[in-house]
């Protein structure tokens, strides 16, 4: 009765230190698995990040096209220029590259401006051109008149 206490005292024991091994070796077996998650552009503060890699996956967060931090005067031609450069700063900052983008959603105040946009659009996102959604949304925070997020798989 004693030896079969000690033996399954003893395998209670190398449970234990199994688990606990696995537990410290976890993050190395894992780091380049779909698992590993990881924030893009996040700046302490801020209630968001510029991007988040999980695993192959990146989601990029609706970027706005300021110039010089300022929205003031610029048309929608030059707001989708320079969200589109916003957004492809993202992009390769976590490692990816434009044509690994394959879903987009535009949000953009006025419905008039899609033509102007989609010019601009056709002419800096690479063939084949990722799935798109387009949204009119009543308002964009400081009055942008588009704001764009983005999904990026690597292959």
């Amino acid at each position: 009765m004693e030896q079969m206490h000690m033996n399954r005292l003893s395998g209670f024991h190398m449970i234990r230190l199994n688990l606990s091994l696995f537990g410290l070796l976890m993050p190395c077996l894992f780091a380049g698995s779909p698992a590993f998650a990881q924030a893009i552009g996040y700046r302490e503060g801020m209630p968001f990040s510029e991007g988040y890699l999980a695993g192959k996956t990146l989601y990029v967060a609706g970027q706005q096209g300021p110039a010089d931090g300022k929205l003031d005067g610029l048309d929608i031609s030059a707001q989708t220029e320079n969200t589109i450069a916003a957004i492809e700063k993202i992009v390769k900052k976590a490692g990816f590259r434009m044509s690994d983008i394959k879903s987009v959603t535009v949000y953009i105040t006025d419905l008039n401006d899609v033509p102007k946009m989609n010019e601009v659009y056709k002419k800096l996102m690479p063939n084949p051109k990722p799935a798109r959604a387009t949204v009119q949304v009543a308002g964009l925070i400081g009055g942008a008149k588009i704001e764009i997020s983005v999904i990026a798989v690597k292959k």
